[in-house]
């Protein structure tokens, strides 16, 4: 059995870094390469895994933590605070948009309000760690629109603190006024976290800093898994608590950290796309592929326009803001958990098909619409700003004779007007 184990889990990452390989040469990110793999090894995929899929899933979990805990090593507690307060106006913006459209899908398939109510929170939400993915891969941490999507990010994710307890609370048959305690937890938790990184970040950083790199990746690693699991047992997002440290932790223990995590993080960010894939029966997609597309065609729009709105709000120009509003587009874990939570509680059965189906389609088409929406939006800038006369044909006219041609001048040292 445990050769078995080493064999899968060998021939799995041997073929992420073969896919990895394929992506760099071709300027892709390799996330949707590692979804499609996931498919591929998948139940009712071509190459189904007998005994791994558990430690994947596992690592899917870790993945998901140190995707955010290393972004949020980028990022100081007051900066997060300050964009926040500035980018609330966009994430209601958000909300209003992308709920919606889930919303409205579910009362249209005559699901109830329980399932308008799954369904706004699966469309809602973007997939955290695909952002943070696409960010490191495409080297655009520092860019000036940055900050806006990751506020966008963070306020989806303390949407997040609040609308799971609703959700679990509906489900359970407890209602809207039955969740209020679990609301309440939640909020509190998340505003003890911004107070503490706030006030006390120096001596988190103190706490996991040392000049070793094996005792830091240690001690920051283990920080982000207990915060994280603590963070899950509260009611809050692991993913929410894993930023929320990194965000805590400044000065040159988050220089160090993000090193010695780097290589580490890049293995279980894939671990995490392979099995987003795992969780795809592939026999499911096409009879829910039909609502999956219209769904992921007006989500797509609603997402872009969110991110243009916030760049915008942040006085970024015309490229950034369609940069911004294209890493927004990928759905990931949050929307499938969502799904699952409602499957598991005995809603509808198509509905887990649909969300797996859409949330797979929008995680491979967010990243591909993230690597070229800038050279698509300058090719379309290049052929509006064409100018019109010359672009539509009309009657020759001869050019004007050439003037005669003149003496050139030359300069006292005996060279032409170029000076040499």
């Amino acid at each position: 059995m445990h050769g078995v184990l080493l064999l899968e889990l060998g021939a799995v990452v041997f073929a992420l870094g073969a896919l990895g390989r394929v992506a760099g040469r071709i300027g892709l990110s390799p996330i949707p390469l590692y979804l499609l793999a996931g498919l591929a090894f998948g139940e009712g995929g071509l190459v189904p895994l007998a005994t791994s899929e558990d430690f994947i899933r596992a690592g899917a979990e870790i993945g998901v933590v140190l995707l955010l805990l290393t972004l949020g090593l980028e990022y100081t507690a007051a900066e997060l605070v300050g964009n926040l307060r500035r980018h609330a106006p966009s994430g209601l913006v958000d909300l209003a948009l992308n709920a919606t459209p889930g919303a409205v899908a579910g009362l249209l398939l005559g699901w109830g309000a329980t399932g308008a109510l799954v369904l706004a929170g699966v469309t809602y939400i973007s997939s955290s760690g695909i952002a943070a993915k696409l960010l490191v891969d495409l080297g655009r941490i520092g860019n000036r629109e940055t900050p806006a999507v990751l506020s966008v990010l963070v306020l989806e994710d303390l949407v997040m603190a609040l609308y799971l307890p609703i959700l679990t609370g509906v489900l359970a048959g407890a209602g809207l006024l039955g969740a209020s305690g679990r609301v309440l937890l939640a909020v509190g938790a998340v505003g003890l976290i911004l107070l503490l990184a706030l006030r006390y970040g120096h001596l988190v950083s103190r706490l996991v800093f040392s000049p070793n790199d094996e005792v830091l990746l240690l001690r920051v690693l283990g920080a982000a898994l207990l915060v994280a699991g603590i963070a899950e047992r509260i009611g809050i997002s692991s993913a929410v608590g894993a930023f929320l440290l990194g965000i805590a932790v400044s000065g040159p223990a988050a220089d160090s950290a993000r090193a010695v995590l780097t290589p580490l993080r890049d293995l279980f960010a894939a671990v995490f796309f392979v099995f987003f894939g795992l969780q795809t029966d592939p026999a499911s997609i096409p009879p829910v592929l039909g609502v999956a597309l219209a769904l992921g065609t007006v989500t797509l729009l609603t997402k872009v326009f969110t991110g243009w709105w916030a760049a915008r709000r942040a006085g970024i120009g015309t490229l950034g803001r369609i940069r911004a509003g294209a890493v927004l587009v990928a759905r990931g874990e949050f929307s499938i958990v969502i799904a699952g939570l409602a499957v598991a509680a005995g809603a509808e059965a198509a509905l887990g098909p649909l969300a797996a189906t859409y949330v797979l389609l929008m995680a491979v088409v967010g990243p591909v619409a993230t690597r070229f929406a800038e050279p698509v939006t300058l090719f379309v800038l290049r052929v509006l700003r064409r100018d019109p006369v010359r672009s539509v044909p009309g009657p020759s006219v001869p050019a004007p004779p050439s003037p005669p041609d003149l003496p050139v001048p030359r300069t006292t040292a005996g060279h032409g007007p170029a000076g040499g």
